[in-house]
C-alpha cells in the first residue's frame, strides 16, 4: 500500500467468506498498526462462533463487537449477529438495529460508510467474496473520502457478485487474488 498505514482496516465478506477470512486474518501482521473491523453476513437467529473459529488463524486477538467498545490496535473485531457495526468516532464502535441493508444485518455498507465518515482518507477497505451487492456503496464512500479499497478479483472469489458489483459501482485501488491480497496485507506495518 502506498503511503502511510491506514488508521482503520474494514473488511466485508459473505458467501465463501469464512475460508477467505481465514487466509486474510492469517496474513495480518502481529504489528498491524490499526484496528481491523469485519462484517461477515451471518444468520440473525443464532449465536455466532466466527470469532472463536477464526481466532487461531490470526496473530491478532479476534473478538465479537460489543456496543461502545473501544477501537483497539491489535484486535480484529467482528459484527455480532443481527447488528450493524459502525465506527462511531475515532475511539469507539457502535452497534445498530437499523433496518437490514440488502436483506443483511450485519451489513457491510454501514461499516464502510461510517469508517469513511470518521477516518476519511485513512481507511483501507477490503471487499471479499459474496453473493450480493452489499459493500458497493461502502466502497464508493471510502473512495470518495480519499480512502483505499482493495477488492478480491471476482474470478478468484468463491462468489463473484460482491466484488464485481463494487468494481462496477465504485472502481478500486487494487483488484487482487486472495494470494496477492494476503501478500499485500503482510506489508501493513
Amino acid at each position: 500500500m502506498d503511503g502511510p498505514a491506514p488508521r482503520v482496516l474494514v473488511i466485508g465478506a459473505s458467501a465463501g467468506g469464512v475460508s477467505a477470512l481465514q487466509r486474510v486474518l492469517g496474513a495480518l501482521p502481529a504489528a498491524l498498526p490499526c484496528p481491523a473491523l469485519v462484517v461477515l453476513h451471518i444468520p440473525r437467529d443464532r449465536p455466532s462462533r466466527i470469532a472463536e473459529l477464526l481466532d487461531p488463524a490470526s496473530a491478532l486477538r479476534v473478538r465479537e463487537a460489543e456496543d461502545k467498545q473501544p477501537l483497539e490496535v491489535g484486535t480484529v473485531t467482528f459484527a455480532p449477529p443481527d447488528y450493524h457495526m459502525l465506527v462511531e468516532d475515532e475511539a469507539s464502535i457502535a452497534l445498530s438495529l437499523d433496518e437490514p441493508v440488502l436483506f443483511s444485518r450485519p451489513a457491510i455498507d454501514p461499516l464502510f460508510e461510517s469508517a469513511a465518515a470518521v477516518f476519511g482518507a485513512d481507511v483501507l477497505a477490503i471487499l471479499l467474496t459474496g453473493a450480493s451487492s452489499d459493500g458497493s456503496e461502502g466502497v464508493a464512500a471510502v473512495r470518495q473520502a480519499g480512502g483505499k479499497a482493495w477488492l478480491q478479483c471476482p474470478e478468484d472469489a468463491e462468489a463473484s457478485m460482491m466484488p464485481a458489483s463494487a468494481l462496477q459501482r465504485a472502481g478500486a485501488d487494487a483488484v487482487l487474488t486472495l494470494d496477492e491480497l494476503c501478500e499485500c496485507l503482510k506489508e501493513l506495518k
